[in-house]
């Protein structure tokens, strides 16, 4: 199988994405892979991840630490330090960069910071490999839909991690450089859904910021299956996008509220924030061509495009939340399936989302 006997790295595996990631290779459905590396630079989130996982065993700093034997294991790093970038990646098979600055205030601030994390990270993964020459097989950046046309700090440094990651591949043949790109995830820290269930947990108001706000609605695990897709299947320079239901916020808003006597306030767009997610622009659509579940964005390099085979555009405009948009009905039925919904008591602690 895909991960059998590999050695595989995630930078910022303690983020939502990294634990259900983390999750569902431990389970075996891609293969048993040789080792599993988690980095990051937040020691508290790697001690409750790792304890999570050793629940069992008796908590003591010893039983702990002495996880470097084991198949999985918790390095402290710093994707912006290219030593720490050089000491992971050395022996790594597979390298899925998660570790990111995604919120979008935050990066509007501290845009420096932005670029720090998110492209300078991404420039550290590819020099380690170029100039150590290490027999990385694949990495993927996991990117945003920020990053199609973008108008805000986040979008633009995840918009550059893409084109560093895309135009490795034409100097470091021996390594294939993929990403994948989607939007809202549900249930992810950060994300409106848990701050929608705190609102309402405490008597309100729910807040949306423009009532025809629109988002792709996509659980954790459907952005999970995104990496393997494109671990299996892309091509060099290629980048993945799911295609999702969409639903406006209200509707979530008013879904999550149900029978609720809590008011709905409109507050305002947040700075760089969008009305609609677009996760393939106008100018990608023609290199847009479908892969399952997924759109394939082929890259406009086209030293990476020789001796592939044509294949047909699968869109003639933008790919957009505000396309397709559930109604209210769909829009609780989704959430419901998910289990997403109030009622079904989930906790969006930490702990949580790793059972």
């Amino acid at each position: 199988m895909l991960l059998d006997g590999k050695r595989i790295v995630i930078t910022g595996g303690t983020g939502s994405l990294g634990k259900t990631l983390v999750k569902r290779i431990l389970t075996g459905e891609m293969g048993i892979p040789k080792k599993l590396i988690i980095i990051s630079r937040d020691e508290a989130k790697q001690h409750y991840m790792r304890m999570a996982y050793l629940h069992r065993m008796v908590a003591t700093d010893e039983v702990i630490y002495r996880n470097f034997l084991n198949l999985l294991e918790f390095r402290i790093g710093d994707v912006r330090n290219y030593a720490d970038v050089c000491s992971v990646l050395r022996d790594a098979d597979i390298v899925v960069n998660a570790a990111a600055l995604k919120q979008v205030p935050a990066c509007e601030y501290f845009p420096e910071q932005a670029m720090l994390t998110n492209c300078m990270g991404a420039s550290n993964i590819v020099r380690a490999i170029t100039e150590n020459r290490y027999p990385v097989q694949t990495v993927i950046g996991v990117s945003s839909d920020k990053a199609c046309k973008p108008v805000n700090a986040m979008g633009l440094t995840k918009a550059l991690q893409e084109r560093i990651f895309i135009a490795a591949n034409v100097l470091n043949p021996q390594t294939r450089f993929v990403c994948v790109r989607y939007g809202n995830v549900l249930a992810s820290r950060g994300s409106v859904i848990p701050l929608f269930h705190d609102q309402i947990k405490n008597g309100g108001p729910v807040t949306i910021t423009t009532e025809d706000m629109t988002r792709f609605l996509l659980s954790l695990n459907h952005a999970v299956d995104t990496v393997f897709a494109a671990l299996k299947d892309a091509k060099p320079g290629e980048t993945y996008v799911p295609r999702a239901p969409a639903a406006t916020m209200v509707n979530v808003a008013k879904a999550l509220i149900g029978d609720r006597k809590i008011p709905i306030k409109v507050t305002g767009i947040r700075p760089g924030e969008k009305i609609h997610e677009i996760m393939v622009s106008d100018e990608e659509a023609p290199r847009a061509v479908v892969r399952g579940q997924w759109y394939a964005i082929k890259s406009m390099l086209p030293e990476l495009l020789e001796g592939t085979t044509s294949e047909p555009a699968a869109l003639i405009k933008e790919y957009s939340s505000g396309d397709t948009v559930l109604d209210f009905k769909g829009t609780v039925e989704l959430l419901k399936r998910h289990k997403l919904m109030i009622d079904d008591a989930i906790n969006f602690d930490d702990g949580e989302l790793l059972r």
